[in-house]
């Protein structure tokens, strides 16, 4: 193949590459920006029958690491349940590109949502009274059987499905 031919072929790949790549990122979902009402709101709305709220930040090296759990519970799409993942990055940066960018670099398929509240003495009570406020957390809300789980700690491998089991 001459040099010259060899080159285009080459331009035309790296050409759409390109496009594919940003079209991909283009695609990675935007999480939506919320104020405390919404998120309770959420927390209360029955459907689905199982919900998990996990509390997390980009800065948080535990939430970080127990993102996985989360993702293969939305990627296994138990029927009747849901999982949201609320960023609180927004207290500390408003910001909220830094998260897109993660949500986009680690191709997170839960849904997400960023909490705009700077106060969390101000909120932090009013979604569980057994939250310190310490990152991340979780709440488990089985709406047909009326139990809920708060856990205030990162999970371990396996530890979310044993909660979920639980509340049945």
């Amino acid at each position: 193949m001459p040099p010259l031919k060899a080159a285009v072929i080459m331009e035309k790949i790296l050409f759409i590459s390109g496009v594919l790549c940003f079209s991909i990122q283009g695609f990675s979902q935007q999480a939506e920006i919320i104020k405390l009402a919404d998120l309770q709101h959420l927390m209360e709305e029955e459907s689905p029958p199982v919900h998990i709220i996990n509390f997390w930040a980009t800065w948080c090296a535990p939430c970080v690491k127990e993102l996985p759990f989360f993702e293969k519970i939305t990627a296994e799409k138990q029927p009747g349940v849901q999982v949201t993942l609320v960023s609180l990055d927004l207290d500390l940066d408003p910001n909220p590109e830094k998260v897109y960018r993660f949500i986009a670099r680690k191709n997170i398929q839960s849904k997400v949502v960023l909490l705009d509240e700077t106060d969390p003495n101000a909120w932090i009570i009013k979604i569980d009274s057994q939250w310190s406020g310490a990152l991340p957390a979780t709440i488990l809300i089985n709406h047909q059987t009326g139990k809920r789980r708060f856990i205030g700690k990162a999970l371990e491998e396996g530890e979310l499905e044993r909660f979920l089991e639980g509340l049945q």
